[in-house]
């Protein structure tokens, strides 16, 4: 097979194929030489082909069906889909019989091609433009670390593995040995270190792909999530060498865990100033517009089409990005759910309410200008006042949804509320807009969507700073400080943020945001903010999650109720209303069935007046009295296939020399245990 076939083969990487690994793999698969020839590597055009079939950031993988990564904050506090998570059903999370989340593929293949490439390049052997050839190896180390970064947030500890291994047991087992989760984090560190020193500013293909602030950013993201991590759920088995640490002793033996913090959150400030630094006068603007686009799909707010552009070139802040295009074959469907329904989510009532008034203070605060009674008049009075990003990034009533061919509008209707299944219904009422395109063209056939994709965009470097700053220091220094009043300068909020703080309610603001507490503690008001900062601004762009695990803010999770917008008592249930939600023949929507199967609303004698997505109905409903976490879902479990294959003796899965997480069993088909 000649080169050029392979590289046109791996080019189907950036066509949506993705990377060929199994998800089943072990810490072994095919080994590429055995379909790669061994004069492969040795020109520019091989390395960039190689490394853009490993391209499987998180925030890329659309789908095909539902909304893709405005989805992905599904199941936390501040989005619910149509159904539970197991995360919050006690004893329905089962180990799997088969790898589970020890899934290396991503990781070999990386491995692969530093076992190949590094010594023709040190031997001066690849041929092509020097600096291209150093950035793709650059962006390998991006790669990689990517990868392990994503193992590290699932499963904690793990073997570092530099090679690829050869399908030999002896040695599989001797590299599968776990190490403490620090010296992981500190070797992805290291991986971008490396990358950083071999990116170019600007990659040769432009923000698809990886650049040296890509880098930067990534490295600031994964310092702070250790650092932060290791600080809040110190003292327990999520830590090296804490109570019930399954780990050796002896690895963990020199392990200081105010070292360790401080080392990570100093390393995140480092690397995050320098993106934010370069941001901070670049955000993209907002002009605060009820629509995104006009009737010629011309951006009547940057901020808003930074998200759903088919181009974002253009846009200081994205540092990466991911195009579709019909021509290429790879499209998506985002924006026919985006547009017509609701796409199988919903903002929740807790995060709605996080947002402030445009004065800064919170809802609840005296002389905020709030009045509950807005809830009772709609989704647009509820949002009046606001924060300007909850009201650009959500559908309100009669909203644009789309335009027609020739130019006419056509509206946004809450109905969706009561129809549709899991992939179209507005859960909760509160209906995402962020990413919604207003192309009809993206609405005539199935998965037609050419709305890009933000990878990294430098608004979180801003983020990412103030938090690990004043996690270090405990105060706001000057560059968190301008920071912070530049986020909430685009987010038309008054930006003395000591306003906020000094008016915030700890007790209010736990109702609705499980990010007010670390360790089942709340924490001081200060931080919070800073929490809501990155709460408000991140809306759905699935990083909540990964926020509330190294926060440790799930602990207190115990029968909560999932909530979304005023229905009993509202327009939307009064038939006098125009907002009144009926069919065709005006007939009430509503029906209400608890203990059978035909209903789509809660009761209001049983919920209240909110929509509570997950208490219309008791059948099959193991979530009807709330969410409640078990404490070993920090970490998923490793499956047993892994422990067998890593057996001294087979049949005895304690002689592995891979350990358990902390709470979960190696037994495939159990469930975890109580885990402090």
């Amino acid at each position: 097979m000649k080169a050029k076939y392979i590289a046109g083969y791996l080019m189907l990487g950036l066509l949506g194929i993705g990377s060929t690994v199994s998800c089943n793999d072990y810490l072994d698969r095919e080994p590429e030489d055995s379909i790669i020839p061994e004069n492969y590597f040795t020109q520019e055009a091989d390395l960039a082909a190689y490394t853009i079939n490993l391209y499987n950031f998180t925030s890329t993988n659309q789908g095909a069906y539902g909304i893709g990564v405005f989805g992905y904050d599904n199941g936390t506090d501040n989005q619910a889909a149509k159904n539970a998570s197991i995360m919050w059903q006690p004893g329905q999370w089962h180990v799997d019989a088969g790898t589970g989340s020890w899934s290396w593929g991503q990781v070999r293949s990386c491995n692969y091609f530093f076992d190949n490439v590094l010594p023709k390049y040190e031997a001066g052997r690849i041929s092509g433009n020097a600096a291209n050839v150093k950035h793709y190896i650059g962006e390998m180390y991006v790669l990689r670390a990517y990868a392990y970064f994503n193992l590290l947030v699932t499963l904690g500890d793990l073997p570092i593995i530099t090679t690829a291994l050869p399908d030999n047991k002896e040695i599989l087992m001797e590299n599968s040995v776990r190490q403490p989760r620090n010296k992981v984090a500190r070797f992805i560190l290291s991986d971008l270190d490396k990358a950083i020193e071999l990116l170019e500013d600007v990659s040769p293909a432009g923000k698809v792909r990886i650049s040296k602030n890509v880098a930067y950013l990534l490295r600031s993201r994964v310092a702070l999530f250790e650092g932060t991590w290791e600080k809040y759920h110190a003292g327990t088995a999520f830590v090296p060498g804490g109570p019930g640490w399954p780990g050796k002793a002896e690895d963990a033996a020199d392990y200081n865990n105010a070292e360790e913090v401080k080392y990570f959150l100093t390393e995140a400030t480092k690397s995050a100033e320098v993106v934010a630094d370069q941001m901070v006068g670049k955000l993209a603007q907002n002009t605060d517009t009820e629509e995104g686009m006009d009737a010629s799909l011309k951006s009547l707010n940057p901020y808003y089409t930074m998200f759903c552009d088919e181009n974002m070139e253009s846009y200081d802040e994205v540092l990466m990005w991911r195009q579709y295009t019909v021509e290429s074959g790879v499209t998506h469907n985002i924006q026919k759910q985006l547009e017509y329904n609701g796409g199988g989510s919903g903002y929740t009532r807790g995060l709605v309410n996080s947002f402030l008034m445009e004065n800064g203070l919170p809802i609840y605060a005296a002389g905020s200008g709030y009045d509950t009674n807005w809830e009772k008049q709609g989704i647009t009075a509820t949002l009046q006042n606001r924060d300007s990003r909850i009201r650009i990034f959500t559908k309100q009533d009669g909203s644009i949804d789309s335009y027609t061919a020739t130019g006419e509008p056509v509206l946004a209707t809450e109905d969706w509320l009561f129809k549709g299944d899991a992939e179209t219904r507005i859960v909760t009422g509160y209906a995402i807009k962020k990413g919604k395109h207003y192309s009809p063209d993206m609405l005539l056939t199935h998965n037609y969507g050419t709305s890009g994709s933000v990878v990294f965009r430098g608004a979180e470097a801003l983020l990412n700073y103030m938090e690990a700053s004043y996690e270090l220091k405990g105060t706001i220094d000057s560059k968190a400080d301008a920071y912070w009043r530049a986020l909430r300068r685009r987010a038309k909020v008054n930006e003395d943020y000591q306003v906020t703080i000094a008016a915030t309610n700890m007790a209010e603001e736990a109702k609705g945001d499980w990010g007010a507490y670390s360790h089942g503690k709340l924490i001081d008001a200060t931080l919070y903010n800073i929490r809501r900062e990155r709460r408000d601004e991140l809306i759905a762009e699935g990083m909540r999650m990964n926020d509330l695990k190294r926060w440790r803010a799930l602990d207190q999770v115990k029968n909560y109720q999932i909530e979304g917008m005023r229905y009993w008592g509202s327009a939307y249930a009064d038939p006098s209303s125009p907002l009144f939600l009926k069919d065709r023949d005006g007939n009430d929507l509503c029906k209400v069935d608890v203990d059978g199967t035909t209903g789509n609303m809660s009761s209001e004698s049983i919920s209240g007046v909110y929509v509570r997505p997950y208490q219309i109905t008791r059948v099959n409903n193991l979530v009807f009295d709330g969410y409640n976490f078990t404490p070993a879902h920090y970490l998923s479990p490793i499956g047993q296939s892994v422990f067998r294959k890593t057996a001294t003796n087979e049949s005895d899965l304690n002689t592995s020399v891979v350990y358990q997480n902390p709470g979960w069993q190696r037994v495939g088909g159990t469930s975890p245990s109580e885990v402090e």
